[in-house]
């Protein structure tokens, strides 16, 4: 009998809370630095720079130049060495950088800040395949679902305190350069309480109960010696799978309407609705609230229709998808015809915008898990490799296209690219997507090939044997019956 609560719910509670710090650490910069170039909106007091739209976009993008990088590696370490180690030293570096960006900003201005980033984008690269890897490890099957969007829930509370947070910050006494501060002290904890409780699987913990760890294995039907095997990754059969590519374009898609508001919402509302900082952070934060909550809400329905087996995983996730994706295409385009007449309608709007993209965790991303729990880290990094160069170019077209943040035309196409997206990548999903595990996630599957390959081999040699003989006996024949008519 499983436990209520049990040791596999406090890995997912512990990735829960490391995906709320590193999101901190991310994802106020938006704010950050919108207070560092108009500081009196909120402390006076500190250094104010006189940074362009194009300069703040380049520190927008700069986090992702590095994160783009490590999504691989962060797969194949955390197959290497364990998630736990890989996760813990991620996490530290990036609380390290926090920790001395207002100084290092203060000495060398925004290219810097740029660098700073960059690192940062290196080190969290690592973290998100290792999280796959480590939910792959720790979710009985029956669990996927509540233990993924569990853990991954924590972007959307990462998002709601870095935005809600940063401007209360820096209009303390503490400052733009608290917002840095504080951040790094919370993965700093975190990491403490990682330290002691995470365990890499199951069977090396050394606070599980034996009955919870023969809950988990026997669910996911591994040997005794599973955890020491070497699978080898089957590199052919992933990229040619389609159900893999359809599972990509979707998250691609999915990306970049979310990171297109993710990072533009303070910089739309203070440009063109016209609200201050403080108030900026706050009212930022609120759509992320929203996708916070609605995500359980999703949960729910989603348990609810496959523990019935009213629907299938499969048209569960691409069901939850398509409203997840569809609905905010079209509040995209609403939102763009807003101006600084309509704040509250804008709010409106964005609210339900972000609120209702909030089911695109079901409705894809655990989709990893579905295909191949055995390679999930690295599934996980491939993806996030591609998915990742969104990031990059979202903030840069932003910068080019948004000459004039006060210019509601411009910001017109930007939510227009992205609904256009939204929609086409959404279309690939539903088409050829699945939930349905691959025979490419087998730990023999390579053998497999091997011991067929052979197979077809020897049946091709045997064949080409018998076709010989066959022949050989064909022109036998063929020689007495010449004897034969010589004869007479």
């Amino acid at each position: 009998m499983a436990s209520v609560f049990g040791v596999r719910h406090l890995q997912a509670l512990l990735l829960f809370f490391n995906i709320v710090v590193v999101y901190i650490s991310r994802l106020n910069v938006s704010v950050a630095v919108v207070a560092m170039t108009n500081a009196n909106t909120t402390n006076p007091d500190f250094p104010e720079y006189d940074w362009t739209e194009l300069h703040k976009s380049y520190i927008l993008s700069s986090f992702y130049w590095g994160y783009v990088l490590t999504q691989f590696p962060g797969g194949y370490l955390s197959r290497r060495f364990g998630a736990k180690i890989t996760i813990l030293i991620a996490t530290f570096a990036s609380a390290v950088c926090s920790f001395i960006t207002p100084a290092c900003v203060r000495l060398g201005g925004w290219p810097i800040f740029c660098v700073i980033r960059l690192l940062q984008g290196l080190f969290q690269g690592l973290i998100f395949p290792a999280i796959h890897e480590h939910l792959a490890k720790w979710s009985p099957l029956h669990e996927r679902n509540l233990l993924g969007a569990l853990s991954l829930s924590g972007t959307d509370c990462g998002t709601v305190i870095a935005l809600a947070s940063s401007g209360l910050i820096a209009s303390s006494s503490l400052g733009w350069p608290g917002i840095s501060y504080v951040s790094a002290a919370l993965c700093f904890v975190w990491c403490i309480f990682w330290l002691i409780f995470a365990a890499d699987n199951a069977p090396s913990s050394k606070f599980i109960t034996p009955q919870e760890c023969r809950y988990i294995e026997s669910s996911l039907e591994r040997n005794d010696d599973f955890h020491q095997q070497r699978i080898p990754v089957p590199w052919r059969a992933i990229f040619t799978s389609v159900p893999f590519l359809a599972f990509l374009v979707g998250r691609c898609a999915e990306a970049w309407g979310f990171t297109t508001l993710q990072a533009q919402i303070p910089s739309y509302m203070n440009g063109v609705l016209n609200m201050e900082i403080k108030e900026n952070g706050l009212f930022s934060a609120l759509p992320y609230l929203t996708m916070w909550l609605s995500l359980y809400v999703y949960l729910a329905i989603a348990n609810f229709l496959t523990k019935r087996k009213i629907l299938s995983l499969t048209a569960v996730r691409k069901t939850i998808n398509t409203i997840s994706l569809w609905i905010p295409a079209l509040l995209l385009i609403g939102i763009g015809f807003l101006d600084s007449n309509q704040p509250t309608l804008a709010i409106v709007l964005m609210t339900l915008n972000v609120g209702i993209n909030g089911g695109s965790t079901i409705g894809s991303t655990l989709n990893s898990l579905d295909l191949a729990p055995n390679h999930a880290g690295i599934l996980m990094g491939l993806s996030n490799t591609i998915v990742n160069v969104v990031p990059i170019l979202s903030p840069l077209l932003v910068g080019v296209i948004v000459t004039d943040k006060h210019n509601r035309s411009q910001w017109q196409i930007i939510f227009a690219i992205a609904a256009l997206i939204f929609f086409v990548g959404n279309l690939f999903y539903i088409i050829w997507g699945t939930s349905e595990t691959q025979s490419w996630n087998s730990s023999d599957f390579e053998n497999e090939r091997d011991v067929e390959k052979s197979t077809n081999k020897k049946v091709a040699e045997k064949k080409a044997v018998e076709k010989m003989k066959k022949d050989q006996q064909v022109e036998a024949v063929k020689g007495e019956d010449i004897i034969e008519r010589t004869r007479l």
